[in-house]
């Protein structure tokens, strides 16, 4: 069973699902604490929920949220009855759903494992769901070498970690493929410099959004033929203070979020992207766009030692210096740009369905895949 609650978690855990299903029977439980932004993904990918808690409410706190999936997935492994559960990344449904199988002593399988930036508050809660995660999981699925040492040092048993690649690439390619037969318009204006935003983390909620809005007008102002596109989350916090600051702005485009279709091509197009999220900083390096990071620390350093990353913060300073430095400075941009992707080839759901094959006694150690090779 794979227990899915965000958008991200459905985009990534999509290749999984369909890897597993050439050998297992897999059933998905949807918590659906992303309720809007979940369903499409599900569609796209042609995936099916056998069990929907449903569980979103307005203004939901965490507290609420780990208790609602606590309760309804005791029923649903009641009734489901499944000899594996798989989880992926840092959210309250995956530690939620991993306490809930370590209940039912039904061992689980931690997709995207050992991410950490050291800092337990910073993303929140997202460090400590991964942590807690990681230490109930029996099998874990690191994206890159060092998560696998992360999860070393945390007294993970070697044998029991296995190195894939992101499986968000692989979802990523699957769309672009996708999108070669069905192309969908991209919303940036031709000829201008294009900058495509997402910001939604809670830490950002208020002043850092704050910063980042200053920071639109700013770059707006200085380069004088930019475009940017901001798929504005639905999040009060979020929503309230970006219309406040950048609605009527004639060279910013603010939309409703977008499908992961709708997204993927206008990062295509898109010449730098600003983010607070975790997945787009291992989707754009894949399609060779620089980024710029809302965040003093983050999970995926290897972006950030690769040069295709770089931290800003939330100081609009910053993050309007880089952004013009980069969109005017031909060098530093093809430097980041060129910079080689740490997180995929694009095979991480066939490593992950073939050491569950040998997990299960179905191969020899010898016929899973290699593990990926992240340097």
């Amino acid at each position: 069973m794979l227990v899915l609650g965000t958008r991200p978690e459905a985009i990534k855990m999509a290749p999984v699902y369909h890897r597993l299903s050439r050998s297992y029977h897999v059933e998905i439980c949807l918590t659906a604490q992303h309720r809007q932004l979940l369903d499409q993904v599900m569609t796209f990918f042609g995936m099916r929920a056998d069990y929907d808690l449903d569980i979103m409410s307005a203004n939901q706190s965490l507290t609420q949220i780990t208790t609602r999936v606590l309760e309804g997935l005791e029923d649903c492994f009641n009734k489901a009855k499944p000899d594996f559960v798989f989880v992926h990344g840092d959210t309250t449904t995956a530690f939620s759903a991993s306490l809930a199988a370590f209940y039912r002593r039904i061992p689980v399988c931690h997709v995207e494992a050992g991410l950490r930036t050291g800092n337990n508050g910073n993303p929140f809660p997202e460090e400590m769901n991964r942590r807690l995660t990681g230490s109930l999981a029996d099998f874990h699925f690191a994206p890159t070498a060092g998560g696998r040492e992360n999860l070393l040092r945390e007294g993970v048993p070697a044998d029991r970690i296995f190195v894939t690649g992101n499986t968000a690439i692989d979802a990523l390619h699957a769309t672009i493929a996708n999108l070669v037969d069905d192309p969908i318009k991209s919303l940036f204006r031709p000829n201008h410099r294009k900058i495509l935003i997402t910001a939604h983390r809670r830490e950002n909620f208020g002043k850092g959004i704050a910063n980042l809005c200053r920071s639109v007008n700013d770059i707006i102002k200085r380069l004088g033929d930019a475009h940017v596109v901001y798929p504005v989350h639905f999040n009060p916090n979020v929503r309230t203070s970006v219309n406040s600051a950048l609605r009527g702005n004639p060279a910013v485009t603010l939309t409703d979020p977008m499908s992961y279709p709708e997204f993927v091509q206008n990062l295509s197009t898109a010449d730098l992207i600003i983010t607070d999220s975790g997945g787009v900083q291992e989707e754009a390096p894949s399609l060779g766009k620089p980024v710029l990071v809302l965040r003093d620390y983050t999970e995926r350093p290897e972006a950030v030692t690769a040069g295709t990353v770089a931290l800003v913060g939330t100081d609009h300073h910053r993050i309007t210096g880089k952004a013009v430095s980069l969109l005017t400075n031909r060098g530093m941009y093809d430097a980041m740009a060129r910079a080689i992707n740490p997180y995929g080839d694009g095979r991480a759901a066939e490593r992950i369905g073939s050491f569950m094959e040998f997990v299960m006694g179905f191969c020899r150690r010898n016929a899973v895949l290699e593990p990926f090779a992240d340097t």
